[in-house]
């Protein structure tokens, strides 16, 4: 997903003098062709989060469209002061681009797991959440990103489906859902790259009659509340599932839409982190089964909740 945001935004910046990329010291082997071909669009600020920050909500203030670029929780975690009170505060065109969400970089240990940034950043206010299922979606949330001003938090996972999820003609529009399988028996709310577990899972249940709906939902903030009421009416009952953990993340806000609107799925659960630190080191395969967030424990989870 992180070579189809580089590409999109190194396109862009051919014809479109508003676009500046901020590392934090890192990514230099995918972020080379735009340094070489955008020497005066690009800075390094080195090991210094907050700082990268400060200045990009500067240049953002200058009138740039500031992309700032890091591992995992680094460009968040060690910044959200500056990120509340220098970017969102002033409403400034700065889009944080953490590449490695949920369980990318699961050999390093939990300090490189991304697993609470959503919860994180949807609380701050002008922060737009997108996470994106394939790298399709990462290079149409690129775009649409630049066209949207104001604060953005794109979080880019290593894994996803090995091909491209989108249909001929298909339009992109941050803050819709799509559908990428049908079936009223269950639905499977996913978003980033575990998607593609759900859409395993999806396809596991089919071959056994249980036709499951599949909602890639790359923008959490705002959320397509719309396709979750549907879902919640038409269809046997809502998993939500997240390389992240339970609480504040994309299963508490599609809780909290059907609860504002009175709309009660027939079965309902969260799937995710429970609420505990990912101590466990491995590859992302190994830590979803670890944690029960691979396509086997989809199926079991809707089998065990369909009425």
């Amino acid at each position: 997903m992180r070579d189809s945001f580089i590409a999109r935004l190194h396109g862009i910046a051919a014809t479109d003098d508003r676009p500046f990329l901020i590392t934090g010291d890192l990514g230099f082997k995918v972020l080379d062709q735009f340094i070489e071909d955008y020497p005066n669009k690009f800075l390094n600020a080195g090991v210094a989060e907050q700082n990268m920050t400060a200045v990009a909500a500067g240049l953002a203030l200058e009138g740039r469209i500031v992309f700032t670029y890091s591992i995992g929780n680094f460009p968040i975690l060690r910044c959200l002061e500056h990120l509340r009170n220098d970017v969102c505060y002033h409403d400034a065109d700065v889009k944080v681009v953490a590449v490695g969400g949920g369980f990318s970089y699961g050999q390093l240990g939990f300090s490189h797991h991304a697993t609470e940034d959503i919860a994180i950043m949807r609380a701050l206010p002008n922060m737009m959440v997108v996470a994106p299922g394939d790298r399709w979606e990462a290079s149409e949330a690129t775009q649409a990103l630049i066209d949207t001003p104001g604060p953005a938090y794109l979080r880019i996972d290593k894994g996803g489906p090995k091909e491209n999820t989108n249909r001929p003609g298909e339009v992109f529009v941050l803050g819709k859902a799509r559908q990428l399988r049908d079936g009223d028996a269950f639905t499977i709310i996913a978003t980033g790259g575990v998607l593609d577990e759900a859409l395993i899972a999806a396809d596991t249940l089919a071959a056994d009659g249980i036709a499951c709906r599949v909602v890639s939902m790359h923008t959490i903030k705002p959320l397509d509340t719309e396709a979750v009421l549907d879902a919640a009416r038409n269809t046997g009952g809502i998993v939500t599932l997240e390389e992240h953990n339970i609480l504040g993340g994309l299963g508490g806000a599609v809780a909290e839409t059907c609860m504002e609107a009175g709309v009660m799925p027939r079965a309902f659960a969260r799937m995710g982190l429970k609420d505990v630190y990912s101590t466990i080191v491995g590859s992302q395969k190994y830590l979803r089964t670890h944690y029960g967030l691979d396509a086997a424990s989809v199926v079991q989870t809707v089998r065990s909740n369909l009425r």
